[in-house]
């Protein structure tokens, strides 16, 4: 049986940043208790799940020690597991990984699709776990080096292809692969939008998609031609805006930093269309918007 979480929607993976220096809310939840509390809200305002992040992967920052990052995210992992939450981990790291599963994180989110860490494929086989693999070309200090591309989609699909194949290899069940095609990580502005206009390509691998915008500085960078450039708190229009775009297309889920908007976004397209059947926050945004007539 998959460990992959399923709705008959676009799904909400609320951020938990365990990290004093990520880009966006760095320092705001940096304390086991903040976090777990930032964690328990996301769930409130309707977040399907959690990722849980000891390790901030914005960009030229040095990586995180091992040990900082497993005092970071274990006991955070833990403790929303033990609230009755999906915990998904965000790590590159199989030590972290293995630790984060024995305390019941179900989904490992791994940004460098198993290139990082050689053990990580074999961390996760066998464990229960799903793994998101996502397209990825280097650390953060060189990713931008790397942003060269003759076609963008068509390279990080066969990419991405290619550690899918791997992670097949060492034992990890078709089921419970995820795949992401890594916005923002080694692309630029540009070749971002070209991945998102073409997200069905990544799809059509036939595994449950993950994408992640929020907040980022390809969205900055498009608000800056409006003279709002804005800080990234300031983006969670822009990204609801990518996350209606998703749900359209029946992506498997968003990783998001705020989750209300997000949630509106899908609850409306998901009314648009007609699909149902509706959940009590569906029934929320179509009362609020759209007069309860669909």
């Amino acid at each position: 049986m998959s460990s992959i979480p399923r709705a008959p929607r676009t799904q909400v993976m609320g951020i938990v940043n365990v990290t004093p220096d990520s880009f966006s809310d760095g320092g705001d939840h940096a304390t086991v208790e903040s976090a777990i509390e930032h964690g328990l809200r996301l769930l409130e305002e309707g977040a399907d799940m959690l990722d849980v992040g000891g390790e901030s992967t914005r960009p030229g920052i040095e990586r995180t020690p091992e040990d900082e990052e497993l005092r970071r995210v274990v006991p955070v992992v833990e403790a929303l597991v033990a609230h009755g939450a999906v915990v998904s981990v965000d790590t590159m790291r199989a030590s972290v990984a293995r630790e984060s599963v024995a305390v019941g994180a179900r989904i490992i989110n791994d940004v460098s699709g198993g290139l990082a860490d050689p053990d990580m494929f074999g961390a996760v086989a066998g464990s229960g776990a799903a793994y998101v693999v996502m397209h990825w070309r280097g650390h953060s200090t060189e990713m931008y080096r790397q942003a060269t591309y003759a076609d963008v989609v068509a390279e990080v699909h066969a990419e991405v292809a290619e550690q899918v194949d791997k992670a097949l290899a060492a034992g990890i069940a078709a089921d419970d692969i995820i795949v992401d095609p890594g916005i923002g990580f080694a692309k630029t502005r540009e070749q971002d939008w070209e991945l998102l206009r073409h997200v069905e390509d990544l799809a059509s691998l036939g595994y449950p998609v993950l994408i992640g915008v929020s907040r980022k500085r390809f969205l900055g960078d498009m608000l800056a031609a409006d003279q709002r450039p804005g800080s990234p708190k300031e983006r969670d229009f822009a990204t609801a805006a990518v996350t209606g775009w998703m749900a359209e297309r029946g992506i498997w889920a968003v990783r998001t930093h705020e989750v209300r908007a997000q949630r509106d976004a899908i609850a409306v397209v998901q009314a648009l269309r007609g699909d149902g059947p509706r959940d009590a926050m569906t029934d929320r945004v179509v009362g609020t918007f759209l007069g309860g007539g669909l």
